[in-house]
């Protein structure tokens, strides 16, 4: 009877005469090579271990960066104790400001809502802008001071000129520091004309409108005495519009005189004797002395840094050149 190892092969006999090749490692240099193989898993294992460490880190850090970015933008509330109720009117007052109507609004809207609010304060610091969206804000404090029965107060830092005027009119005291710019009661409208240089220049315009003052105030067309007229009577009477808000909003406080009305401006010092300001003071003297409340707390909403920066280097760039293209001459 046979057995499965009988169909086997015999065993190869080594070839005499052939010597045996020597180990690849010498046994003495084993356990050297075996010790550094360990360390160099082990190098390994720790480089993966704070590779993952540092991809959470990064990870959790993103994730704060963006909740903080996102609560930039909203206004909490952090006591519901009497306060201040503070409006930031900064900057230039335009459509996509920091100082836009719709920025302002909702900050309006939010500290008259607040119970805790006992007044609010309208802090400025804007050379003026837009008599649209000044018009907008200034109606708005009206209405929501009747609707509320709340005190506004305005807050002059450096200048409180042209628009920025306009809304601290609306207000039920003005106060200013010495030296602050106010004033500017008046409307501009600027721009360029290059007629002369085309023509020496040798540059002809094409403009081709229908209707007779389609291309008005185009700084490549020479500007008529009929087109002039229109324009500077449209600003005669934004100018009386505003006229008749600071009058309104300042009352028998106003002294007036020729220039008041000239869009000159004065030092804060000058702004009270004529009746533009009421007082002197700053941010915290107001809260403190006249609304009683020393907590302050801004409810002026913020653009965050992600949409400032989405503004700067995205849709600016678009932005601008429709801007440019849609622009003739801004009213200030």
């Amino acid at each position: 009877m046979s057995t499965p190892d009988d169909d086997l092969p015999p065993p190869m006999q080594e070839p005499v005469g052939v010597p045996t090749p020597p180990p690849l490692v010498a046994p003495q240099h084993e356990a050297v090579l075996a010790q550094l193989a360990r360390d160099f898993l082990q190098e390994r294992r720790l480089e993966r271990r704070w590779r993952t460490v540092f991809r959470l880190f990064w990870l959790t850090l993103a994730a704060l960066l963006v909740y903080t970015l996102w609560l930039q933008g909203r206004h909490v509330t952090p006591s519901t104790a009497p306060h201040t109720a503070l409006v930031e009117v900064r900057g230039e007052i335009a459509a996509d400001t920091e100082a836009s109507a719709e920025l302002l609004l909702a900050a309006l809207k939010d500290a008259f809502k607040d119970d805790a609010a006992q007044a609010v304060v309208l802090r400025i610091n804007s050379p003026g802008g837009s008599p649209v969206q000044a018009g907008i804000v200034y109606d708005e404090i009206l209405r929501l001071k009747k609707q509320y029965d709340k005190p506004v107060y305005a807050v002059v830092e450096e200048i409180c000129a042209s628009g920025a005027y306009y809304i601290a009119a609306a207000a039920d005291e003005i106060y200013v520091d010495k030296a602050s710019v106010v004033g500017s009661i008046g409307v501009l409208m600027d721009g360029f004309g290059f007629t002369g240089l085309m023509d020496k220049v040798g540059v002809e315009r094409r403009l081709l409108t229908a209707g007779e003052n389609k291309g008005m105030l185009d700084p490549f067309s020479p500007l008529s005495a009929k087109q002039r007229g229109y324009a500077q009577a449209m600003l005669d009477q934004i100018h009386q519009q505003f006229i008749a808000v600071v009058r309104e909003g300042r009352g028998k406080r106003l002294k007036e005189t020729p220039e008041i009305f000239s869009g000159l401006f004065w030092n804060g010092e000058q702004a009270v004797k004529l009746g533009l300001a009421d007082n002197f003071g700053n941010l915290d003297f107001v809260a403190r002395e006249v609304v009683k409340a020393e907590d302050v707390i801004d409810y002026t909403p913020r653009d965050n840094v992600a949409e400032r920066l989405a503004k700067r280097f995205g849709a600016a760039m678009g932005a601008g050149a429709v801007k440019a293209l849609k622009e003739i001459s801004p009213i200030r």
